[in-house]
Formats: structure tokens, sequence, C-alpha cells
């Protein structure tokens, strides 16, 4: 039942999750201000500012992140929380088989995310789709509180919103969970899709040499000196792609002891005598 007269300042919680930002912005990493940019746009400024001041006085007691929907509980001015929920529409599994498709087809893409990186260019790859990665509108996200405050979004859940985003900085995969894909379902996924087959930068069209075309631009294997340098794949990025093999050294997966190794040939300038 709705709780009706909340009044006054709230009561202080002990143990409640605190904004780690003190002032200004809130979130530190790009898909945090991106969701926090986004949420600002198109919501009560007012509100917000409320719900930052409830972040940082820790008034959230717990957050939990689960496919399409967030919970969380918030301490108002009476005794008992306000029960908060963040719900966005889903990605249906068809749209997840694309998108992983589509990630699994780029190698750097695929590299960073088994690496536990999330590129920026991310965002693209759901739009070229067709689906979008963070609510873009007040109709994309869907708000509710059982608070007496009829606003959208009430401070309570503006609160959550703003703590939701300092939880994608510390776990970026969690904006993959929301949106209904775990990091080892995405990861599993990425592993085991076979990665398409990239064209060979060295597989130039046979041009016949005639007088005409002597002072024409360059072509075949001299074009390729202009063009720009591909992005860098990660070291260890063989490890990181491939199935990991049933083998352990002193317990530890296989992968994880040669991972050093990699790194070290990669830092470590190759010279000729």
């Amino acid at each position: 039942m709705p709780r009706f007269g909340e009044y006054g300042d709230p009561i202080e919680v002990e143990d409640g999750l605190r904004a780690r930002t003190r002032r200004g912005s809130i979130g530190s990493q790009w898909w945090s201000r991106r969701f926090i940019d986004l949420v600002e746009s198109f919501a009560d400024t007012g509100r917000l500012q409320r719900g930052r001041s409830y972040a940082r006085k820790g008034q959230v007691i717990d957050l939990r992140v689960a496919p399409y929907e967030v919970t969380a509980r918030v301490q108002g001015s009476v005794e008992e929380p306000y029960e908060v929920a963040l719900g966005i529409d889903a990605i249906d599994d068809a749209g997840w088989r694309r998108v992983e498709a589509e990630l699994a087809s780029r190698a750097v893409f695929r590299a960073r995310l088994l690496a536990g990186e999330m590129p920026p260019e991310i965002e693209e790859v759901f739009a070229g789709l067709g689906l979008s990665l963070f609510p873009e509108s007040a109709a994309d996200l869907h708000l509710m509180c059982d608070c007496p405050d009829w606003g959208d979004p009430c401070k309570h859940a503006a609160a959550v919103l703003y703590l939701l985003a300092e939880s994608f900085d510390d776990d970026p995969f969690l904006i993959l969970a929301w949106n209904g894909r775990t990091r080892d379902q995405l990861l599993t996924a990425l592993r085991r899709a076979p990665a398409r087959d990239a064209p060979d930068p060295f597989e130039a069209e046979d041009e016949p040499l005639t007088a005409e075309g002597f002072w024409a631009p360059p072509t075949g294997l001299a074009r390729l000196r202009d063009r720009a340098p591909a992005p860098s794949v990660p070291p260890g990025f063989i490890l990181q792609v491939a199935e990991p093999p049933p083998v352990k050294v002193r317990r530890r997966p296989l992968p994880d002891v040669l991972l050093p190794a990699y790194e070290s040939l990669a830092a470590t300038p190759f010279t000729t005598d």
C-alpha cells in the first residue's frame, strides 16, 4: 500500500549505499556518463537533484540488477523503506543472437569484451541492429516506487538511477545484464561463435599495365601503404577467444598461467642487429 504523508528529513541509514562523488556529476566511465546524460535529458531536474542528495546521504539500502529490472529499497522519512523498481524494454533472444554474432565477427570487439573491457563503439553495434543499449526517452524507462510522490522520477527512483550509474562504473557488464545477458552468457556465446573470415589485405585485383594508367594513383600492394593501421589487439588474444583447455598448472587454468608471458612479449620491443 502506498504510504502517504512523507515529510521532513529522511531517516538516516547506518549502512546504506553511498555515492562516491560528493559533488558535481555522478559517473566516471563513458558508459555510466552516457546513461546519466540520457536520463538527465528527459527527467525532471529538481527531482533528480533531490535524488542525488539521497544517493550521497546513503538512503539506498540495497540495489540488485536482474534482466530487464533493477530493484532497490530506499529509506525516506517514514519508518518502512520504499520499494523501487527500474524497468527497461526487453531485448529478446533473437535480438541478442544477432548482437552476439555481430560482436563475434569483429576480432577487436571480441577480444576486448573477453578481456573484460567495454568498447565505446559497442553502442553503435546495437544501434546498427535497430536495438538500444540505453533508455533514450522517458517512455523507454519504467520507474516504479510505492511512495506517495507521483512524479517521474520521484527522488527515491532518482537516487537509485544515480547509484546504478556508479554500479556501471564498477562493472560495465551490468549494463548488458540489465538488457538481458549476463557476463557469463555473453562471453560463452562469443567463445563459441565462429568469427567471420576477414578479407585478405594482400589480395589485390590484377590490373593490366598500360601507358594510360602509368600515372594513375597507386593500386595493389602500393595502396596498402596509405591504409590506416588496424586497431591493436590485446596481448594474449588467442587465449581469450579460444575455448580454454581442461588443463591446470598448480590449480590455475592454463590461460591464466600463459597470459603474463604474452603480455611480457608484447611489451618487449623487437630489434634486429
